[in-house]
């Protein structure tokens, strides 16, 4: 699947942006700022955001960078605590994707996926969705884990189940499609401020 992401088809998961989670995992910074800037994006582009937390009992709250991106959104948003490694094994899930983003019975849903762990949720929550017939966009640097080569190696099979591996300055474009975007100059402010590292 090679399609271009709509943003009138589009809504963003965030998964397990957690305190404890991100002090553990590969390229933490890399993934905090790929991830607030892809929040900032959904936002500039009207798309709506689900936010979840694995246990936050237990790991922690929304690490507090995410946390303000989030807490700024003027876009639909909503936040989903779970105890399921996969996203889609808590029924909440299914039914507050229906309400950000319904699916219309033309071209299916594209779900843009960024989070933690890349392993464990987050692949799991892939591999449900593409199950469930959405097309899923896996932002590979809002995407991270504990230790580099896990994190590859989920990428890899994410990609060889049928998710479309990006970034987030693609999603970006992809979303906009054209410099007469009216928030368009706000987009390339701020890609200006350099790359995640």
């Amino acid at each position: 699947m090679s399609e271009l992401l709509d943003a009138g088809r589009s809504v963003l998961v965030a998964i397990d942006f957690q305190g404890k989670l991100m002090d553990l995992v590969a390229h933490p910074r890399r993934l905090l700022a790929a991830g607030t800037r892809l929040l900032k994006l959904a936002d500039m582009c009207r798309v709506p955001v689900l936010l979840t937390e694995q246990y936050p009992k237990g790991i922690g709250p929304t690490h507090p960078e995410i946390r303000a991106a989030f807490d700024a959104l003027t876009t639909q948003k909503r936040t989903m605590e779970k105890t399921t490694f996969d996203c889609a094994a808590d029924p909440k899930f299914a039914a507050l994707l229906d309400e950000l983003r319904p699916r219309t019975g033309g071209p299916p849903r594209q779900v843009v996926v960024a989070g933690a762990e890349a392993h464990v949720c987050v692949m799991q929550t892939v591999l449900q969705l593409l199950r469930g017939g959405d097309q899923v966009h896996l932002v590979w640097d809002a995407v991270s884990g504990r230790g580099a080569d896990y994190v590859r190696h989920a990428l890899d099979r994410m990609a060889q189940a049928g998710a479309v591996i990006t970034n987030h300055e693609s999603v970006g474009f992809e979303w906009m499609r054209d410099k007469n975007h009216p928030r368009f100059r706000e987009m390339s402010e701020l890609f200006k401020s350099g790359q995640p590292a």
